[in-house]
């Protein structure tokens, strides 16, 4: 997640019909081919998915009003696809659910011990491992809208910068980090990192409550990867304050920009459906984020 200088990185049921009963079939065809098991099978709309998945032996077997039986030595499984998917979907809740779990309490990264990040680690890899790779050249609307940021490692560092150099957090002067969002649009090419901030004050001025846009124009590279390129960050002063106008932050020349703050960064989507999106950063950086 790139960004500028202050805030560069804040912002798929197997059924198996086992007959014991005696083959009483006159069909006793020999299995050399997968083509002489199919010429056997009831043109019914029930079984055009099916899918055969032993290797068969050469031995006899019957079909009888679309189903396949066995002899004592042979055994036949098969599924129907659409039962798999479902099998598979309700999988991928299930794994869902439980990334959600682990990282739910940990204030999106600030408060995660080692092993919190070991186990929100784990629990995405499961989720990615199942779900499969993840093609935006097919699925790029999923990509379209405003995304809240729930979970970040970068952000276990104490600083709003993970990895890169950022702002400290409850240091000299605090930084209370609030609501994290992008804002994708796919017409336009605009990727928004949204970031909400409380800047502490001297004592007995009030904090100040800002809210942070950082402007980037994105590309996708390969299936699964985005760039990201930085244009411009606009403070907007909220609260007490929300009658100033936006303030627009002037951009650090690239020939002045730290090695570790290029303006473009770079990220995989390792995850995308409807309503949650994982992405590993340029750095490893894990972030999760739910449909806003």
């Amino acid at each position: 997640m790139a960004s500028s200088s202050l805030f560069h990185s804040t912002i798929n049921p197997l059924f198996h019909h086992h007959s014991t009963s005696s083959s009483s079939s006159s069909l006793t065809p020999s299995l050399n081919s997968s083509s002489r098991i199919t010429s056997y099978l009831p043109r019914t709309s029930r079984i055009q998915n099916l899918v055969i998945s032993p290797k068969f032996s050469k031995r006899k077997f019957c079909i009888k009003r679309g189903h396949i039986c066995r002899s004592a030595l042979d055994e036949v499984s098969f599924t129907y696809s659409s039962e798999t998917e479902q099998s598979k979907a309700e999988l991928i809740g299930s794994l869902k659910l439980k990334l959600l779990s682990a990282v739910s309490g940990l204030n999106r990264g600030l408060a995660a011990t080692e092993d919190d990040l070991q186990k929100a680690d784990a629990a995405a890899k499961e989720l990615e491992s199942v779900a499969g790779p993840v093609d935006l050249l097919v699925n790029i609307d999923k990509l379209q809208g405003r995304w809240k940021l729930i979970y970040s490692s970068a952000f276990s560092t104490r600083t709003l910068g993970g990895s890169r150099p950022g702002p400290p957090t409850g240091r000299l002067l605090p930084i209370t980090l609030g609501q994290v969002f992008q804002r994708i649009d796919i017409l336009s090419k605009d990727f928004d990192n949204i970031v909400n901030l409380e800047l502490g004050a001297p004592w007995p001025l009030p904090p100040v409550e800002v809210t942070a846009t950082l402007a980037h124009k994105f590309e996708i590279i390969g299936t699964s990867n985005i760039k990201i390129t930085f244009e411009k960050t606009t403070v907007k002063a909220a609260g007490n304050l929300s009658q100033l106008p936006p303030l627009e932050v002037p951009r650090i020349p690239d020939s002045l920009r730290p090695p570790s703050n290029p303006g473009i960064g770079e990220f995989e989507v390792t995850y995308l459906d409807s309503d949650t999106r994982i992405t590993r950063g340029d750095r490893g950086e894990l972030r999760v984020f739910v449909i806003s």
